[in-house]
């Protein structure tokens, strides 16, 4: 077994979260500490910049952009990681590995007419030499050199978690991050996983349009609101909920456009309950699970956990109802996911991502002094 620390920067830009665990890549023999540090208002200026202008970009030619905001990246995650590791009360050489996601600023899915593309900003070969720990990074960009979405990836730690907590199955495990996924775990099979919509990008993106706020904490702004029903339907009509599995998207994908003109509240309920029906119809077209968990941010508003819970008829539960460690969840499986490329291991599957066959994907470097 060996001490892995994993790293996670999502698309809401809000922060970074870092966890410690122990494993082969196959089990889970501890968690560690973790630790989640937001950005400053500062950085997230740089960040922001480097994602508007990747929206312009389209994958062509050099964005000096990328590398101010690729430096404040990885400088800030160096930082986390020496502070974990001296809440753990441990020194950098009791660390075996590192597995940094750094910073999706443009996400393409393939399609039948042009490959996709993803980039992840975020420099390992800086993190190793600065923390002095190998460092696997660059996870998505194999999977989509060989066909597949390159999203998402928790998909194969949501299951070797289930395993661990001897879970029945059919699973689903619900991650509501700036986009939903979903994994769905059935009996005697792969794992299958797909982007599912937007799960609190669009609300994040209206409330701070409208608001004072960064998103709509419990949920309180949808709740006084009224969803509109015919903004709704134009959210519904989107080609990308007519597409068939394994598929995936960009934070981006989507606009406010279909709500723009609603009351700020009504735009909420009306987003959340987009957010909700399309989850819905997901899970509802693999099955029924025994049990739905929900990490990512999303958890935590009420009311879009209950709207999901109605429109399928059953309870969506957070994740710490079975012990996980919903905050975490993500940091975790890049840290277990680095101990996989170390020893080869896929990372995703054809039910998973849609790639080819299974692939390891990250590049793993270490220290400048040990190579």
């Amino acid at each position: 077994m060996k001490r892995v620390i994993g790293l996670m920067s999502g698309t809401s830009l809000d922060g970074i979260d870092a966890a410690l665990i122990e494993t082969d890549g196959e089990a889970i023999a501890a968690f560690g500490p973790g630790e989640t540090v937001e950005y400053s208002r500062a950085d997230r200026t740089v960040l922001q910049a480097a994602v508007d202008t990747a929206l312009a970009w389209g994958f062509e030619g050099k964005m000096p952009v990328f590398d101010a905001a690729e430096d404040v990246l990885t400088r800030r995650h160096g930082e986390l990681v020496a502070r974990l590791i001296g809440s753990a009360g441990l020194e950098a050489a009791d660390i075996d590995l590192i597995g940094f996601h750094g910073q999706t600023v443009l996400h393409r899915a393939p399609t039948a007419e042009r490959a996709g593309r993803t980039l992840q900003i975020g420099s390992g070969r800086a993190l190793a030499d600065t923390t002095g720990i190998p460092v696997v990074f660059d996870f998505r960009s194999e999977d989509v050199a060989r066909g597949g979405q390159g999203a998402p990836l928790a998909t194969l730690y949501h299951a070797a978690l289930g395993e661990r907590s001897g879970l029945e199955r059919p699973l689903a495990v619900l991650n509501l991050g700036g986009v939903a996924n979903v994994t769905w775990l059935a009996p005697a099979t792969d794992p299958v996983a797909f982007d599912t919509g937007p799960a609190n990008g669009l609300i994040d993106a209206w409330c701070a349009r409208h608001t004072e706020q960064s998103c709509d904490r419990d949920g309180k702004l949808a709740a006084s609101g009224h969803i509109d029903s015919g903004s709704l339907d134009r959210l519904l009509a989107h080609p990308f909920f007519a597409m068939k599995p394994p598929k995936s998207l960009d934070r981006w994908d989507f606009t406010l456009e279909p709500v723009e003109r609603l009351a700020v509240a009504d735009g909420a309920a009306t987003l959340t309950a987009f957010t909700a029906q399309t989850v819905a119809d997901a899970i509802g077209q693999l099955g029924h699970p025994r049990r739905l968990l929900v990490t990512g941010g999303g958890r935590h508003n009420p009311v879009l956990m209950r709207m999901i819970g109605e429109r399928l008829g059953t309870v969506a539960e957070p994740v710490e109802t079975v012990g996980w460690r919903g905050d975490l969840l993500e940091a975790e499986a890049f840290a277990w996911l680095a101990a996989r490329v170390e020893r080869g291991l896929p990372t995703s599957l054809p039910s998973t991502t849609g790639v080819r066959e299974p692939v390891s994907g990250g590049r793993l470097v270490r220290p400048s002094a040990c190579r």
